[in-house]
């Protein structure tokens, strides 16, 4: 396998070139790389190299990570509140390489069908996030790729000194008719006016760097203020950080769909949490109170397991499940508690508990029992029951039955 190109080399920029500067080259490369320009057989290839380059050169976290270390995620990778979104996408399949494909189709070829909407289009992203994160809220600095505002023209499409004008083709109206010559005669139809693109106006002094569209490719970094207590699949908008629209129309939103990962210690349901705490049978006998994490970081919670408590059985700790979105309050938390047989007791001890058996009319166990290999032989022999027992419980103790 052939290493990386080095991305300074790829962009043939120097190793100390400003972010202007890195944005030009690769529009530049990029225009004449692009699958709709170029048919050469390593042009998708050559393209994918030069996006890379500018992906981690245009970010100020990962170039330096790259000049330091040589690998954009550094030696230990990014914080936990940086993400670097890679899958965008929106309404009828807009995609990453649709970002490209509407600013280097640009105003003609397969844009101009589309061109009569100038104002920016939605663009997604998904966001993940932990369940303890979506139960303290956090805040997530999210790098991504969108069409911005062209910095050189500040958006207009216009060079300096340039104007927008009234189309000379189409005299403003976007549309030009056609005249066909058929077997059956002539044949005017309507179409896009190929000069404006159905714009109805020209610029005539146009942008080098956008083309006159007034919009390029820029990787940017938005911070997303995720709420306490949301829920996978909930979206969050954020106004004007979607795609901009073309010559300073409005831009579009970006949503963000929220996805809430699985965590190891709790289940989620609603808003309810539920876990499990293991005592042995003896305390589950008399009654104890086990304390465990919370969901929120430093929460300790008790809970009570009552005396009789049977293997399954479910306590309630109020309040202290996951916050409700928008409100102080909060579920509860159920703890599905998990009984086990002791097998650290002395023979003293099972000799004690034998006689509370016999007291009730049981049988106790045998004098071989209570000694240390016949305590040993009888502990195996409550595991292999207990375990037994438990295999014919529910194998997902936080589903079904009564709390």
């Amino acid at each position: 396998m052939e290493p990386k190109r080095d991305y300074y080399e790829v962009l043939e920029v120097p190793r100390d070139a400003d972010a202007r500067t890195i944005k030009r080259a690769f529009l530049k490369k990029a225009r004449t790389l692009h699958p709709d320009v170029n048919d050469a057989p390593d042009a998708e290839e050559r393209f994918k190299e030069v996006n890379e380059a500018y992906t981690v050169l245009s970010d100020d976290q990962r170039r330096a990570n790259y000049d330091r270390y040589g690998d954009p995620n550094g030696p230990a990778g990014f914080g936990s509140d940086y993400v670097d979104v890679s899958d965008i996408f929106g309404g009828g399949g807009f995609g990453f390489g649709d970002i490209f494909d509407s600013f280097f189709g640009g105003m003609g070829g397969r844009g101009a069908a589309q061109t009569q909407r100038t104002r920016g289009r939605d663009m997604g992203i998904r966001l993940a996030i932990t369940l303890e994160e979506a139960a303290a809220g956090c805040t997530k600095t999210v790098a991504y790729t969108r069409l911005a505002p062209c910095e050189d023209c500040g958006g207009t499409g216009a060079a300096e000194g340039g104007h927008l004008r009234t189309c000379g083709r189409c005299h403003g109206t976007g549309r030009v008719v056609e005249v066909q010559r058929t077997i059956f005669g002539q044949m005017q139809t309507q179409a896009t006016c190929p000069a404006c693109n159905g714009q109805g106006q020209v610029i005539d002094r146009p942008c080098e760097t956008c083309e006159g569209q007034g919009r390029t490719p820029s990787r940017e970094k938005v911070e997303v203020e995720v709420p306490a207590g949301v829920h996978s699949g909930q979206t969050l908008t954020i106004e004007g950080k979607g795609e901009a629209g073309l010559r300073g129309d409005a831009c579009g939103s970006l949503v963000v769909s929220v996805e809430v990962s699985e965590s190891e210690r709790f289940e989620r349901q609603g808003d309810d949490l539920y876990c499990t705490v293991t005592v042995d049978a003896l305390q589950a006998i008399v009654g104890t109170a086990v304390t465990v994490d919370g969901i929120l970081e430093g929460e300790q919670v008790t809970v009570s397991v009552p005396a009789g408590c049977q293997f399954g059985q479910r306590v309630v700790v109020e309040g202290h499940g996951m916050p409700r979105l928008g409100m102080a309050a909060r579920g509860n938390l159920v703890a599905v508690v998990q009984v086990e047989t002791p097998r650290d007791l002395t023979p003293s001890q099972l000799d004690d508990i034998a006689s509370i058996v016999s007291a009730r009319g049981g049988d106790g166990p045998s004098e071989r029992d209570l000694e240390p290999e016949g305590f040993s032989a009888a502990a195996e022999n409550a595991a292999e029951h207990f375990a037994h027992e438990r295999w014919r419980a529910p194998k997902n103790p936080f589903k079904g039955g009564r709390r």
